[in-house]
């Protein structure tokens, strides 16, 4: 009897460290950001490009969530100040044909727009919790540009709260007068999610 319960508690122990090891992985940072915004399709040439992406907190680029496919198909090698922090960061030059298709889309109709970041590097992998950066270009005509960044603090949201919206700051470069292109961007919006 005394070889039996020993036995079973035996198989006990093995199942229950068997068990133990084969315990889920913890659960990615369950968090996204979500950028929302109006563009204003512009007439004429040398407008109507933007990149939307996600930079760590040294300032690289984690991932792009959008960019406008004439620049990422060549276009900025024709007009280098299309987009041209992203076309930077990206390291567009050196990517392959696939990887700048799965960035890239059509410059899109007048309306609003979201784009949503899960969270996850361009290879795919979730992202540690930690400060990073959501960052809008467009080029709004020629050497005109403007910038829109908000932080992002993913897996960091004060308790009890479900989202955050924090602020968005904008900056305008170039050199001539832009007032009528600024339409082509507003409405700019951020807020992270738990």
């Amino acid at each position: 009897m005394k070889k039996i319960i020993l036995i079973f508690i035996l198989k006990m122990f093995v199942l229950a460290h068997a068990g133990a090891q084969q315990a889920p992985a913890v659960p990615a940072v369950p968090a996204a950001a979500e950028l929302s915004f109006t563009f204003t399709r512009q007439s004429g040439s040398a407008s109507n490009q933007f990149a939307v992406w996600i930079e760590n907190s040294e300032g690289q680029l984690v991932k792009t969530l959008y960019a406008s496919r004439w620049t990422a198909n060549g276009g900025y090698a024709r007009r280098p100040t299309s987009i041209p922090l992203w076309v930077s960061k990206s390291g567009l030059s050196g990517l392959s044909r696939a990887q700048v298709d799965a960035v890239s889309g059509a410059t899109p109709a007048t309306g609003a727009l979201v784009y949503t970041w899960n969270g996850t590097n361009s290879a795919g992998a979730a992202v540690p919790a930690g400060s990073y950066t959501l960052v809008l270009e467009a080029t709004l005509r020629w050497e005109n540009q403007v910038y829109y960044r908000a932080p992002i603090n993913l897996g960091q949201l004060p308790a009890g709260q479900t989202s955050v919206t924090p602020q968005v700051s904008v900056e305008y470069t170039g050199e001539r007068d832009t007032t009528a292109e600024r339409a082509m961007i507003s409405n700019v919006r951020v807020r992270v999610l738990r």
